[in-house]
């Protein structure tokens, strides 16, 4: 058994926060620290009091991508481990967001290396704030690998094109102002305030309308480019019009009316 968890979860109000916990690793993923992001997405999903998530690492790093060593002897870890991800096949890749992303907002706070899979899960996050030492790079090719996280696919459709070709052919680092320059990143703060900010917007996030934040999130998670512009203003509507016939969205006038804070109840 691992003598810590790879991986430790807890609440802060509304709030699902997540750090990877792997430091004399450079918080390299492993099956623990994967079986336990994947337990926690899925309690987002499905807790009604969690209104979004902050996923970070340790204090000067946030993730090395995968154990590379482990992977060369095949390490694959506990049983109990290998029994979760026999049940769940994929377990690895919703862990990193490939796939079935939480419909509630994500954020990012990212101190020193987020390499390979440290930064393919980015492009599963919805707000990124970076501190100025963080180190980026989508490194799989110098090691004869692949970014299965769905970079391929995902990055060229959020940051330009040629950017993205750049940083997945050459795996070159870059820094947290090229990273922001590029568009993989929002906001970039002093060492060791990455955290703290992606807190107070998480804070910003969870005093909102849960019933606007979960339209919004499935506008944004459903309506990709793969659909015409015309179908998803279309299916836009269908998500969105509802909102306004909602008990937030009542709440949210009169408290604009009376020049008073809102009690959203996320109905």
């Amino acid at each position: 058994m691992n003598k810590q968890n790879h991986a430790l979860i807890n609440t802060v109000g509304h709030i699902l926060v997540i750090k990877l916990n792997r430091p004399e690793k450079r918080n390299a993923l492993s099956p623990d620290m994967l079986l336990r992001v994947y337990d926690a997405w899925r309690e987002l999903d499905s807790n009604k009091d969690l209104r979004c998530a902050v996923i970070t690492g340790t204090e000067d790093v946030f993730c090395a991508g995968a154990d590379l060593t482990a992977m060369y002897v095949g390490n694959q870890g506990n049983e109990e481990i290998i029994k979760r991800m026999k049940k769940v096949p994929d377990l690895h890749w919703q862990a990193l967001l490939r796939h079935n992303r939480p419909y509630k907002p994500i954020i990012a706070a990212v101190e020193g290396f987020a390499l390979a899979g440290g930064t393919e899960i980015l492009h599963g996050t919805d707000i990124r704030v970076a501190s100025e030492n963080a180190t980026f790079g989508l490194t799989e090719a110098k090691r004869g690998l692949f970014p299965l996280g769905g970079a391929t696919v995902r990055i060229p459709r959020q940051i330009p094109y040629t950017y993205a070709a750049e940083m997945m052919l050459t795996g070159r680092h870059i820094d947290a102002k090229k990273a922001k320059d590029f568009g993989l990143i929002g906001e970039v703060v002093k060492a060791g305030e990455a955290f703290n900010r992606s807190m107070e917007i998480a804070e910003e996030i969870a005093n909102n309308s849960p019933v606007s934040i979960k339209a919004i999130m499935r506008s944004l998670r459903d309506l990709n480019e793969q659909i015409s512009e015309k179908e998803a203003l279309e299916q836009e509507l269908e998500i969105g019009w509802p909102v306004f016939e909602s008990e937030d969205s009542q709440e949210g006038l009169a408290a604009f009316s009376e020049k008073r804070k809102p009690n959203f109840k996320g109905k």
